[in-house]
């Protein structure tokens, strides 16, 4: 069993001949709480990227989906773009406009 005395920076503790008395400074301390808030600063950062990892995981579109898979809507048909060419250019128009 330990007690601590955070007001003079001490701690006791029973040891084999007595009590055993284990003081530090100030500065120590200080050094020693930022260090444990950094700590603790980086579990909850590592906590917080495994939870949005997963949810990046479950949004991440499917690689093996061909990008150039395009299907028209319906109600539209392909025109050629000049008729009179012969490279035979195509242009997709839809047929459910107004004619205006």
């Amino acid at each position: 069993m330990a007690i601590p005395n955070y007001t003079y920076l001490k701690l006791k503790m029973l040891g084999p001949h007595g009590v055993v008395t284990v003081g530090t400074s100030f500065q120590r301390a200080y050094e020693c709480e930022v260090e444990c808030c950094g700590h603790a600063a980086a579990v909850v950062v590592s906590k917080e990227l495994a939870t949005l990892r997963e949810e990046v995981a479950e949004k991440t579109p499917d690689a093996k989906k061909s990008i150039g898979s395009f299907e028209s809507a319906e109600g539209s048909k392909e025109v050629l773009v000049d008729p009179s060419s012969s490279e035979g250019k195509k242009v997709c128009i839809g047929t459910t406009l107004s004619s205006k």
